[in-house]
């Protein structure tokens, strides 16, 4: 059994949680701007993002 195990668990859980962060607090905003997308849809879209964060 490796002891580092729960290390690498918590180090991925915590940079896909950033990445979600990042993706939902920046660059959704930016692309949605870009495309289009009404602040509306795109909170709907943050909030989905966030959502799958907290899954993870």
């Amino acid at each position: 059994m490796n002891p580092q195990h729960p290390q690498k668990s918590e180090m991925t859980s915590l940079l896909l949680g950033a990445g979600f962060a990042l993706a939902s607090l920046i660059i959704l905003p930016a692309v949605a701007q870009r495309v289009g997308l009404g602040s509306s849809l795109t909170i709907a879209l943050r909030g989905a993002l966030m959502r799958a964060a907290n899954r993870l």
